[in-house]
């Protein structure tokens, strides 16, 4: 087995389902012609090589990190200027790689592809050991971004953002001393400046006419709806201060929920919205991509307690600007500044309020400015997902809640904070046992659902639907519904209760919903869609869907399970037996056993962490549903009896026969492909639970020694002959 050291960059495209979804032909045609005339030549130019392409990635080698480093600049500024839809994460890592063929293996190319995950769209990521090697040696400047920890990796990873620009050390280039001429111009140039002011002050008072391409209803991914339509841009902080994001950030998803609560408006989710930031696109491109017919942009500057908010709705069919106008104000303004944001909006869509949105429109979730600033930086945290983020987020969610005690978001946040920790086995990253992590979440839960928010039921949705109690799971989505149907993923969360409670129908309706209001919807929704297929018996759909869901969601298990059945139960076992081959090597691969089988109503089995978890498929007809695709897949059938040998065995082995040897798996399928007599040794119960096709179940008989067990010579004749080949298990 060969090793080396290498530089490997990991990309892959920004919102390739979306895109795909939205123009499959064209987006292949585009990153095509992308990689052939652009990518492909670069890599060669800096002496990298392409390892493969992955649908919308790419693993490229390279010997050198420099060479990866200012190929990954180039990269992103060539696509920028070649393709404004087309966006790259980049991740480069200096690490020991294993050699198997064309192909490169281990956690240098596993770091590697967590670190594209980290980066921003159009954006670069390093790993600690690319930064130090590569800085001072390319004309970028980077951005410590601490250690993090990455999935399946096992030490935290220091990572730095890479950004072009000058070189450390170099100074910046000094202003040339103006001479008599240029200060004559620079006259002149102040005196056309003030003929442009006047002008535009004159034509100010006439009417505006569109200053935006107009989108086209033809080209609208989507249908328009039937209400007035309206997607919120993530407002550019114009800050000096870069740490004021959080700040921007906030607000954008503060009037994103504000108009969200509107049942007379189509508000498209945060997810979408969030998926321009950083991009300069055109309204057109948003409208289009979205099928909305409104846009909102905007900017934030904040100083100390100063705050001024600029914003504009744009009518995207027209190009025409309806409104645009500048808000003012101090911190402690903060929440009128964005009701009058909100005012302007649904008055110029003349939308009618209904008394109970107007009264809402009036509540705020909390009358402290500085506890609703904490909340928003442990927000920001609280999103990125990872244990040292969530570890960052309860500081700030704390102090929100020390100025405000009874501020329902702020205890759902850390319901909800607690809740990921205890399911996803962080409890230890934040320095507290796992039970300490649940109660938390219940305590804080409790708190929340007295002044209840979407949040709060939310997570109330998933703690019941973990204990199985899917009837109520249900009444706790409907309830995070109730408070903001343009909620996506309230009602994402709406659709899986109810498909565990086996109501496929209303749950497809929900998910779909969903994924119109978030167009550029996490890669999960696909897994929710698949499942409400498959419960519905729609397989050749369901097939569809969750081979898309398994392509975008490589480490969700969920997606190759329902996939795995969908295609049992259209009989094409051979692939659905390929699907359960790919996930056990991946789980081989992070050292996770093979999955096997176990009904839920079967005797006892061990190894809880190589079977498949039926119960957290929800309710008892859906598990069935579930193990009627699986049952007859080999790979799942032949580990769940080689699992069995462990919890039956007596010692250290099952029985003694003279002669005979030990045998592996790939072995015993291959005796059976040829007619070997497989004669299965288990208990009654077991056997009736599933056994090898075609096998025969003789029990054995206990023998004097209490650590073997024999097998009459009368009953052996009655199945085997002296010259058979014979496998027992």
């Amino acid at each position: 087995m060969e090793r080396r050291l290498a530089a490997i960059l990991a990309a892959d495209v920004v919102g390739y389902t979306a895109l795909m979804g939205a123009d499959e032909e064209g987006t292949l045609r585009r990153l095509t012609g992308l990689r052939q005339d652009f990518l492909e030549p670069l890599i060669a130019d800096h002496r990298g090589r392409v390892v493969k392409l992955m649908g919308d990635g790419i693993l490229v080698e390279f010997a050198s990190v420099v060479d990866a480093v200012v190929c990954a600049l180039a990269w992103q500024a060539g696509v920028a200027e070649r393709d404004g839809t087309l966006k790259f994460r980049i991740g480069i890592n200096l690490g020991d790689v294993i050699v198997e063929g064309e192909d490169i293996y281990g956690d240098g190319v596993n770091v590697a592809a967590r670190l594209e995950g980290l980066a921003e769209p159009g954006g670069i990521c390093l790993s600690g050991d690319a930064y130090r090697t590569a800085r001072g040696k390319v004309e970028a400047t980077f951005e410590d971004l601490g250690e993090q920890r990455l999935k399946n990796v096992a030490e935290p990873v220091s990572v730095y953002r890479c950004r072009p620009g000058r070189p450390p050390g170099e100074k910046a280039k000094q202003p040339r001393t103006p001479t008599k001429r240029s200060l004559s111009f620079a006259v002149l140039a102040g005196g056309l400046t003030l003929v442009v002011i006047v002008t535009g002050l004159l034509l100010w008072q006439q009417p505006r006419e569109p200053r935006e391409e107009p989108a086209s209803a033809a080209n609208m991914a989507f249908p328009l709806p039937d209400k007035p339509s309206i997607a919120v841009l993530p407002f550019n902080n114009m800050s000096d201060d870069v740490s004021q994001e959080y700040f921007a950030d906030g607000m954008t998803e503060d009037l994103i929920t504000d108009l969200s609560k509107i049942s007379g408006l189509f508000v498209i989710a945060r997810n979408s919205s969030f998926s321009y930031k950083g991009q300069q696109v055109k309204v057109r491109q948003v409208a289009e991509e979205l099928g909305v017919r409104y846009v909102l942009e905007g900017s934030v500057r904040r100083a100390g307690d100063e705050v001024r908010i600029n914003a504009q709705l744009i009518d995207a069919t027209t190009g025409g600007h309806l409104w645009a106008e500048r808000y003012d104000g101090t911190l402690k303004d903060i929440f009128d500044l964005q009701d009058q944001v909100t005012e302007q909006i649904v008055a110029a869509l003349a939308v009618s309020l209904t008394g109970a949105e107007r009264a809402e429109q009036a509540r705020h979730e909390t009358e402290h400015p500085e506890a609703h600033d904490a909340y928003l930086q442990g927000w920001a945290r609280y999103k990125l997902q990872t244990p040292e983020a969530l570890k960052g987020a309860v500081p700030f969610f704390e102090e929100a809640l020390r100025l405000d005690p009874d501020y329902a978001q702020a205890h759902a946040a850390l319901a909800s904070l607690y809740w990921d920790v205890y399911v996803n086995d962080w409890a230890f990253d934040l320095g507290m046992p796992s039970t300490r992590a649940e109660s938390q979440a219940n305590e804080h839960l409790e708190k929340a659902l007295k002044s209840p928010v979407p949040l709060a039921h939310a997570v109330q949705a998933k703690i019941l639907a973990s204990w199985q109690f899917y009837d109520d799971a249900v009444l706790e989505a409907e309830k995070a519904v109730a408070l903001d149907e343009n909620d996506a993923s309230a009602l994402a969360g709406l659709a899986n209760a109810l498909i565990k409670a086996d109501r496929a129908e209303e749950g497809l309706v929900h998910i779909e919903q969903a994924m119109r209001l978030d167009p550029h919807h996490p890669p999960s929704y696909l897994i929710t869609l698949g499942a409400a297929q498959f419960s519905l018996e729609r397989f050749e759909e369901a097939t569809s869907t969750l081979k898309r869901a398994a392509k975008h969601n490589s480490e969700n298990e969920l997606a190759y399970i329902y996939l795995a059945s969908a295609l049992g139960h259209q009989g094409h076992i051979e692939q659905a037996d390929d699907v359960i081959d790919t996930l056990n090597y991946v789980r081989n691969r992070i050292g996770i056993k093979e999955l096997s089988l176990r009904d839920p109503s079967a005797y006892a089995i061990s190894h809880a962490d190589a079977q498949i978890d039926l119960l957290r498929f929800g309710a008892k007809s859906v598990q069935q549903r579930l193990l009627t695709g699986l049952k007859d897949i080999p790979s799942l059938r032949w580990q769940y009896l080689l699992t069995m040998h462990t919890v039956l065995g007596v010692g250290n082995t099952w029985w003694e026969v003279e002669g005979a040897a030990l045998i592996d798996l790939p072995t015993a399928k291959a005796l059976h492909d040829r007619g070997a007599i497989f004669i299965d040794t288990s208990i009654d119960d077991v056997w009736k639970a599933g056994h090898v096709s075609g096998a025969i179940h003789l029990v054995w008989e206990r023998s004097l020694d209490p650590n073997r067990v024999t097998y009459g010579k009368a009953a052996l004749r009655k199945v085997a002959g002296p010259d058979d080949e014979i496998v027992f298990y």
